[in-house]
């Protein structure tokens, strides 16, 4: 199966795999997507200069290929990428970052815990005076650890004072620290999504094994 280039050139979103945000549209014709079949990054053909452009060859910001599906009509395609930098020429991570229309709040896009997590992976990298992230870091698996056990404990106490706020608040912090636990044990986000996505499907446990999503 392949897009039929015979329309002309094709849309193809770009989706970043570990947020799962749309960060850019481009287009492609039949040389450009060979081109990101052979080298698993992406290209594209720029309508302004008409020509090919490969995302990333000037400013580094390099798209590598991950999955590319087709839609029903095999006239657009979706592209999952892990991108090496922001996608839009402006330093923003995604092009779609202005909103003309929206109930949320906009300072926030994309996947807040990817956004979230990738603060604290950053403060693994660079310290940052009077971060408590550091802070867990530099006291170790030991403090993580029981931070962790902490606030389950708490979360299920504030449930059992049936206080919607106090549960927003304590799983807000057991998931905080939960990350922490994860970055220290250099575990991504997106490990633990292919987990629950493995279990999602699972069929068949049997006894003792971790039980697919539905039977939770």
């Amino acid at each position: 199966m392949k897009p039929d280039f015979t329309k002309g050139l094709i849309p193809a979103i770009i989706v970043e795999e570990k947020t799962n945000e749309v960060i850019m549209l481009a287009y492609m014709n039949e040389e450009s997507y060979n081109k990101t079949l052979e080298t698993n990054e992406t290209w594209f053909y720029s309508r302004s200069r008409e020509c090919l452009w490969n995302k990333g060859a000037t400013s580094g910001h390099k798209q590598m290929v991950k999955s590319i599906t087709i839609d029903c009509d095999n006239d657009s395609l979706l592209i999952r990428v892990d991108a090496k930098g922001p996608a839009c020429h402006t330093g923003e991570k995604s092009c779609f970052y202005r909103s003309i229309k929206s109930n949320e709040d906009t300072s926030i896009s994309g996947n807040i815990f990817h956004q979230v997590m990738e603060e604290i992976e950053d403060r693994k990298k660079v310290k940052v005076e009077n971060s408590y992230t550091n802070y867990l870091y530099d006291k170790g698996i030991d403090k993580i650890g029981k931070k962790v056990i902490e606030e389950a404990g708490e979360i299920v106490i504030a449930a059992k004072n049936q206080s919607k706020e106090e549960v927003i608040n304590e799983c807000s912090d057991l998931l905080f620290h939960s990350f922490v636990l994860l970055a220290n044990q250099n575990i991504s986000l997106h490990d633990v999504e292919e987990e629950l996505a493995k279990r999602f499907t699972k069929k068949g446990n049997s006894k003792g094994d971790r039980q697919v999503i539905e039977n939770w």
